[in-house]
């Protein structure tokens, strides 16, 4: 198949911009959901999949990205932040939180050549409002240029748009005029001056370092391997590192530490090899831990809500889509099998009435609007961490993931009386 245009666009000034890209863009982010919240699962027709995934999409990332487009976020995104201290405003950092944790998510499905029937127009598209926003978050005379050096946070969601662009390498950076590239460079190096704490945030450092690494800017090796080193000597077994020291029963491991050492990892080779003996390590407790993560899905799409940032819906499910995404499932849980779960928990995280307010904005929820849930550095961008679960569309629609045949997932299958193999843990070795 003839791949698609990555050419650079010949952006228009932003009058245009706003009435040729984000006025009709926005029809197909204000569409609602398909099915209802609270039904069964029900399992349908893999081109359904998709094309409900494309939908969700939409419907979560398209605000984001049409409105910082358009110089527009600031002013247009509310800023919702139940339990921040008053004197630390979300306002400060919920924007960016919100582009770096989207662009992560799309990034896959922005990098897929292959052209797609019904997809490619809209795509292009795509590309162009994160190219544009690129260039907005860091133009000095922006509305919407954002911040990447006060306080601690930006270090994190400059690390979550790092690794959207390493993902998304060919169709959302290399595109970029040179002046757009040199002021991302100098606003990821601003986050230098940000001190990680001994946890998973030395990968959001490390991410960053990657970047550099892999797009050839000077780079600091101290980094990544305090990350590496760090994360080994936190691995506590049977696929599942802890955050520090400590063991913490939440979703960590798929939000940020498992997807992100993983993708560290995998930037380096051809820049040098000094922790390519960590890789395959990384790579099978990686599977271990996916296999576990289909698992904890129950029949109707729900898991176990424990742990910090709930708010993050179907994000809790990152590094299963991300393995999905990475062609990496392991054996016995075969590709159907996760995507069919993953829609059944997109469809309990997402339908809920209250999920989005009247403007098209994610709220503070797991399953509707639940405000109590938020700890006090979650806030509305925060919440977008969510479109990381849309990773797997980076795979082409003829991939098995889209192409097989509807199949239930392994708690499906159990509590419906199938007789099927005892589970065991991951032997090191």
């Amino acid at each position: 198949m003839k791949p698609e245009p990555t050419a650079t666009p010949a952006w228009p000034d932003r009058r245009d911009f706003v009435r040729r890209v984000v006025i009709g863009g926005m029809v197909a982010a204000a569409a609602g959901p398909a099915g209802r919240a609270g039904e069964g699962p029900s399992l349908v027709a893999p081109a359904d999949d998709r094309a409900y995934w494309l939908r969700m999409m939409r419907r979560v990332c398209e605000p984001v990205l049409a409105n910082l487009a358009a110089g527009t976020l600031r002013a247009q995104m509310p800023v919702e932040a139940p339990a921040a201290p008053a004197d630390r405003p979300r306002s400060d950092f919920s924007h960016l939180e919100a582009f770096g944790r989207t662009v992560a998510g799309l990034a896959p499905w922005l990098e897929l050549e292959v052209a797609e029937s019904g997809e490619a127009e809209e795509r292009a598209r795509f590309r162009e409002l994160v190219r544009r926003g690129l260039d907005e978050a860091t133009s000095p005379v922006s509305p919407d240029c954002l911040n990447f050096m006060q306080g601690g946070q930006p270090l994190v969601d400059a690390a979550f748009l790092a690794y959207g662009l390493l993902l998304g390498r060919k169709s959302l950076w290399e595109p970029l005029p040179a002046e757009v590239k040199s002021r991302l460079v100098a606003a990821f190096q601003s986050t230098r001056a940000i001190e990680p704490p001994a946890n998973n945030w030395l990968l959001f450092s490390a991410m960053i370092e990657a970047f550099f690494a892999a797009v050839g800017a000077g780079w600091r090796e101290d980094a990544v391997d305090r990350a590496v080193q760090a994360h080994e000597s936190w691995y506590k077994g049977d696929g599942i590192y802890g955050d520090g020291l400590e063991f913490h029963w939440d979703y960590y491991n798929s939000y940020v530490i498992q997807p992100f050492l993983e993708t560290i990892l995998r930037a380096l080779p051809g820049v040098t090899d000094r922790w390519a003996s960590h890789l395959p390590r990384v790579l099978r407790r990686a599977g271990r831990y996916a296999a576990v993560q289909e698992r904890l899905i129950g029949p109707d799409g729900t898991f176990p809500p424990f742990g910090r940032s709930l708010a993050y819906r179907c994000g809790a499910f990152h590094h299963l889509a991300h393995q999905a995404f990475r062609d990496a499932l392991p054996p016995g849980v075969p590709p159907a099998r996760v995507r069919c779960a993953l829609t059944a928990v997109m469809r309990r995280t997402l339908e809920p009435e209250g999920t989005f307010d009247a403007g098209g904005w994610l709220r503070v929820g797991l399953a509707g609007h639940q405000p109590s849930l938020a700890e006090p550095y979650i806030s509305t961008g925060s919440l977008y961490l969510c479109s990381l679960v849309f990773q797997p569309l980076g795979l082409p629609a003829a991939h098995r993931f889209w192409r097989d045949p509807p199949a239930d997932w392994t708690q499906r299958r159990l509590w419906s009386g199938d007789d099927l193999p005892a589970d065991h843990a991951l032997k090191e070795g």
